[in-house]
């Protein structure tokens, strides 16, 4: 009887002790389960690292000194966690996109309202538009500076903080292909594709509603307000898009190309006689006084079509000065338009 008991006591222990190991083993199987997937996802992630990125445009003149800047192609080993932005444009796509790891903007100016989050504290300001903080740069130790035109001078300055700079402005010469473009780096950067060709699709729908609209217009033209002066522009502009890609007919084809638009009196308006005139604010777009209903509805401007059918469409400034290029303001410069001129 005392064997027996014995044998049972040992029997016990056993089957405890094969039960301990197997939730060990069980334990050691979810964990190495567990690490694995972490490891598949992290190898997901940057499946598709290292990537080669090219700017939008090859190489950028500046046409006040006439330097031409030639961008480097920039190859990546790994996703971005610290990121610099410049171009409000590209920092409305990577908003849009749902990116993460902003850490400086240009914020020492007028920020689009859309944009306006990136005012606060949670993002250093890097300068403003035109003269990046070198210093504030450095400090934020980033792993990526995205650029435009205004701040392609001080290029090579940038790669020595970082040699990931990469130039992701839109282009006068072919503005729907060059913002496409930056999507489309934002997109595959940041393993946004998906979401990207989700945004873009909304696009063909409100393209082909604007040019139906468009087309009941015999003609159009694009100006600039600046303190109670104008510009025009015209197909091959950095506006020419309005009359590219939305459709509008332009005045003339002879309006000279350029970044700021040729100089264009009130008399030049009435002799051009547009159908439609629209007038971009640049006074409001950085932060001066703008008087701009009280300046252009003069008797000059009062003769002119436009004027008579009520199709003065007044721009948003900081919107179509500043924050072009992006997901969010491409879209709301066609609903700007159609909203006006419906």
């Amino acid at each position: 009887m005392k064997q027996w008991k014995l044998f049972a006591v040992i029997l016990a222990m056993f089957v405890i002790v094969l039960a301990a190991c197997g939730d060990e083993k069980a334990e050691q199987d979810k964990n190495t389960n567990t690490d694995d997937t972490k490891q598949e996802a992290a190898q997901g992630e940057n499946a598709s690292f290292p990537i080669t990125i090219s700017s939008t445009i090859s190489e950028s003149k500046n046409e006040e000194s006439g330097q031409t800047t030639v961008f480097d192609d920039v190859t990546f080993e790994k996703m971005p966690e610290r990121i610099v932005v410049f171009d409000y444009g590209f920092l409305d796509t990577l908003d849009a996109l749902g990116v993460e790891g902003i850490v400086g903007v240009a914020k020492d100016g007028t920020l689009p309202e859309h944009l306006s989050k990136f005012g606060s504290d949670e993002y250093a300001s890097v300068g403003n538009l035109k003269t990046p903080n070198l210093e504030a740069i450095a400090a934020l130790e980033p792993d990526a500076i995205f650029i435009s035109g205004r701040q392609a001078t001080f290029y090579d300055q940038l790669k020595e903080i970082t040699p990931n700079v990469v130039f992701v402005g839109t282009s006068q010469d072919d503005y729907w292909g060059t913002f496409e473009k930056s999507v489309d780096i934002a997109a595959k950067l940041f393993g946004k594709e998906k979401e990207a060709e989700e945004q873009l699709a909304k696009f063909d729908e409100k393209l082909n509603e604007l040019k139906e609209l468009a087309g009941q217009y015999k003609t159009s033209l694009v100006t600039m307000y600046n303190e109670g002066k104008l510009s025009g522009f015209g197909t091959n502009s950095r506006y020419g898009y309005v009359y590219d890609i939305y459709g509008f007919t332009p005045v003339s084809d002879d309006i000279e190309a350029s970044s700021h638009g040729s100089d264009f009196g009130f008399e030049s308006v009435l002799k051009f006689d547009p159908e439609v005139l629209f007038v971009i604010d640049r006074t409001a777009a950085v932060g001066g006084q703008s008087n701009i209903e009280a300046d252009m509805e003069n008797d000059i401007i009062k003769q002119t079509q436009a004027y008579k059918n009520g199709k003065i469409v007044y721009l948003d400034g900081p919107l179509w000065y500043l924050a072009g290029g992006g997901l969010q303001s491409e879209m709301m410069k066609i609903e700007e338009i159609l909203n006006k001129l419906k």
